[in-house]
């Protein structure tokens, strides 16, 4: 199956994520996080916010946004056909979910409560 993060938008993503500035770069993201298939977007937004929840009881759970993105980073974006050096991929996955989990507010909007 394909990954939350469809294959056609991988290389997007990483060259989103190497934007030099932080304001383009979370923009950037947003925008491909906008353009996903509804039911991604919609599952990525659940997911990102109850992560989100958890990383506020750090101090406790020792889950960083850092942990987060090493440990969901390749496992929700990954290139269709692995031609390029896995390590980097690696951490251009893990830096992509750091950011959309640093500014899940920015990129999916406030909660409604």
């Amino acid at each position: 199956p394909e990954p939350l993060f469809p294959y056609r938008f991988f290389e997007l993503f990483v060259e989103a994520i190497k934007t030099k500035d932080y304001k383009q770069r979370v923009q950037s993201v947003k925008k491909l996080v906008h353009q996903l298939p509804k039911p991604n977007h919609d599952t990525m937004k659940l997911l990102f916010r109850h992560l989100q929840k958890i990383i506020t009881k750090a101090s406790k759970n020792l889950m960083s946004t850092q942990s987060f993105g090493i440990v969901f980073g390749p496992t929700l974006l990954w290139p269709e056909l692995d031609s390029g050096n896995m390590a980097v991929n690696m951490v251009y996955q893990n830096q992509i979910v750091e950011l959309i989990l640093t500014e899940c507010t920015d990129i999916f909007g406030k909660v409604n409560k």
